[in-house]
């Protein structure tokens, strides 16, 4: 899962010259994310994707973006869906 929160003055103007638009568009695209949320969280602007990472070596190239185009901080988490989470389960009581 990949949380960012977006600088405010610097998607201000992506919202104005349509490249937050463009950019989510890309990212949607190049994550297929299963899920993705948008809205506020700590006073700005916050997107949230959930998506399968299938190494961790792709974090530069997903990362990169919101830090170069939107001044963004973000955070990486893995996280399971319940059927990884029974497989990770089923593998401890072995």
């Amino acid at each position: 899962m990949l949380r960012a929160r977006l600088d405010t003055q610097i998607s201000n103007e992506a919202i104005k010259n349509g490249s937050l638009q463009k950019l989510v568009q890309e990212l949607t695209e190049t994550l297929k994310p299963e899920a993705a949320y948008f809205g506020p969280s700590d006073g700005g602007r916050c997107c949230t994707f959930v998506f399968d990472m299938q190494d961790s070596s792709q974090m530069p190239s997903i990362a990169e973006p919101f830090f170069s185009e939107l001044g963004a901080k973000i955070e990486i988490h893995p996280i399971m869906n319940a059927e990884d989470l029974q497989k990770g389960l089923g593998a401890i009581q072995r």
